[in-house]
């Protein structure tokens, strides 16, 4: 038998789970949804959460407003599926979904974070329904002595790689890193902003939900 070494390419490592120390996700939907509203999810991490009482009280009367929030990074195959699951438990489709992803995750490289985003951008397409629109909310920036492995260059570097994807797609961009980096004073840690930074934070989602709900003729 003739072995040709190295005629065929090595096979792809498949993607694997980087876990962190802590990993959490956090899930909140209206007590009690209007059925003549359209829904709305607000998707991403614990910035996502912070700013998502703003966002609700912004959108009282105006959509029932939903959270999935998680530490799971893209470039972790575990995510697509968790969203997927979350989609299932809700039993719900969505008018708009206000997505973001970055801040976590930081065994991943760049470049593994731009091969799993469209596997992302797929995963949150399937939660909209037929004519639902998207939102893209890029990462925040980070103090410098923020030591859960994020810098402001890798979180620009990211920030980039998913502009070029989200723009491709058609997809809406509320820019929340321009946002805060006017509003430094506003830290309650090196990662998170405080009270009055959220309700900033919040009420730009909001607007932005609120045109997407218009584009759609539901407001």
């Amino acid at each position: 038998m003739l072995l040709l070494v190295g005629a065929f390419p090595l096979m792809a490592q498949k993607p694997m789970s980087i876990p962190e120390e802590i990993e959490w996700t956090w899930e909140v939907r209206p007590a009690h949804p209007e059925r003549h509203l359209p829904n709305v999810l607000l998707l991403g991490d614990s910035i996502s959460r912070n700013y998502f009482p703003q966002a609700t009280k912004d959108l009282d009367g105006v959509a029932n407003v939903y959270l999935m929030a998680s530490s799971t990074s893209v470039g972790d195959p575990r995510l697509p599926h968790q969203i997927a699951e979350f989609a299932a438990m809700e039993g719900v489709r969505f008018s708009v979904v206000h997505f973001n992803n970055g801040m976590h995750g930081w065994g991943y490289t760049e470049e593994q974070y731009k091969a799993a985003f469209p596997q992302f951008l797929r995963a949150i397409r399937a939660l909209v329904d037929e004519h639902g629109e998207l939102i893209w909310a890029n990462t925040t920036p980070v103090r410098p002595d923020a030591t859960n492995g994020a810098t402001n260059p890798r979180i620009d570097e990211r920030n980039a790689i998913a502009l070029s994807l989200v723009k491709s797609a058609g997809i809406t961009i509320d820019d929340q890193h321009a946002l805060m980096l006017q509003h430094g004073e506003l830290y309650e840690d090196s990662i998170h902003f405080n009270s009055a930074g959220a309700s900033i934070q919040g009420d730009q989602a909001a607007f932005g939900i609120r045109s997407a709900l218009r584009n759609t003729g539901l407001q």
